[in-house]
């Protein structure tokens, strides 16, 4: 019988290891293209340096020169908040002791940061196939959407949530580019952004924007077009969860109480502390509304994010444009750390939490000092609910 190479090559040995070739191979590009989309919402360190200067070059050219006489005659206006009987005054030159109170508040927010990007890289999501081709395609916008505050207004919560929609792609770390990396650059501000689709959204969240001087000025230099999301929360729970996170982090630091008061005898607020500062909502509002109309600026409920997330995320869908996908069904309600979580979370069959981070437990204040403070900000209050329209029933 004579030989034939052909049916040599064909027969069941060969054929198997071709077989078995063939599918190694698919499985290495699925790999790969899931490789591409996952580390497309990481930071590229490759970013052109000479390119990126150019642009924050441009970029403060056009604030500099459009917008340093316009900010120069709007701060000398009469401001609607300062028509409000209090004891507010205006922050003096820091002492020493502020300048390190505040050093150690920012360490604080600073390795919270980097807590939530460390949850965030543990947290990678598990990509279906075709999710991950899809992110390995698209480009990076700059965001059409930011949430601009409040820090311990419940950011974090809002970003996770939202990050469940579809047509939602955000970066995790806050970028803080609009107060403190402003001089990297659009262009390095850009490849911080995950890629996006066709119809999808770019968000990102800085809480600390809402209380930066250059922050509306510079976003808008960006697009005017941009939609701004603050969350709100009663000043006093917010002033006290802040002094909560610094003290988690610096337990050696003063009392609350001792931080308050310029004067405990006399009952005067001290101001300067930014723990107290950043819940005169009134005053920094009043910064973004020379440069963006109300209608563009969402306020949601730090407290309904909590007892209604569902409806508090309808009316941010519904501000973004976007079809209200994320309901009831998503969230399940943790006893134990106090507030809803998401029953899956965005790239996950798994329920999802916050990290431990957030729901600390506050320490116990003084009621008194607990009622000043209410006093304080009651004409505040007010007067945010008459600007915005809202009463969140914080008096």
């Amino acid at each position: 019988m004579e030989y034939s190479p052909n049916i040599a090559l064909w027969s069941s040995p060969v054929k198997k290891k071709l077989i078995l070739l063939s599918i190694m191979f698919l499985i290495w590009v699925y790999m790969l293209y899931s490789c591409v989309g996952y580390c497309s919402t990481m930071p590229s360190p490759l970013v052109d340096a000479r390119r990126a200067k150019e642009t924050a070059t441009a970029a403060g050219k056009r604030t500099e020169s459009g917008g340093a006489d316009l900010v120069s005659r709007l701060l000398a206006q009469p401001q609607p908040w300062e028509d409000i009987e209090s004891d507010y005054e205006e922050p003096s030159i820091r002492t020493a002791a502020s300048r390190d109170l505040l050093n150690d508040e920012l360490e604080a927010e600073r390795a919270d940061d980097w807590d939530e990007m460390r949850a965030e890289r543990h947290r990678a999501p598990e990509p279906s196939a075709m999710s991950s081709f899809s992110n390995g395609s698209g480009s990076k916008k700059l965001p059409q959407a930011i949430i601009i505050g409040v820090k311990k207004g419940g950011t974090r919560a809002l970003l996770e949530f939202l990050r469940v929609h579809p047509d939602i792609r955000a970066v995790g770390a806050e970028p803080h580019f609009f107060d403190r990396n402003y001089e990297n650059g659009l262009e390095w501000y850009r490849e911080l952004m995950p890629k996006t689709l066709e119809g999808q959204i770019t968000m990102e969240k800085t809480p600390s924007y809402f209380v930066t001087r250059e922050a509306p000025a510079r976003i808008a230099a960006m697009s005017r077009d941009t939609k701004l999301i603050v969350v709100v929360r009663d000043p006093v729970t917010r002033a006290i969860s802040d002094y909560t996170q610094t003290l988690s982090k610096k337990p050696d630091i003063p009392s609350f109480e001792s931080l308050t008061f310029k004067n405990r005898t006399t009952g005067l607020i001290d101001t300067s502390w930014s723990a107290v500062q950043i819940g005169i909502y009134a005053k920094h509002l009043d910064n973004w509304l020379q440069y963006f109309p109300m209608e563009q600026i969402l306020f949601v409920s730090g407290e309904r994010l909590i007892s209604d997330p569902a409806g508090e995320l309808g009316r941010v869908q519904d501000f973004l444009g976007l079809k209200r996908i994320i309901t009831d069904k998503h969230f399940y309600f943790n006893q134990t750390k106090g507030f809803p979580c998401l029953k899956k979370a965005e790239g996950s069959s798994k329920p999802h939490c916050l990290g431990k981070t957030k729901g600390r437990t506050h320490p116990n204040i003084d009621p008194e000092v607990v009622q000043r403070l209410r006093d304080f900000y009651r004409p505040f209050n007010m007067k945010f609910y008459q600007m915005t329209g809202h009463n969140f029933g914080w008096d």
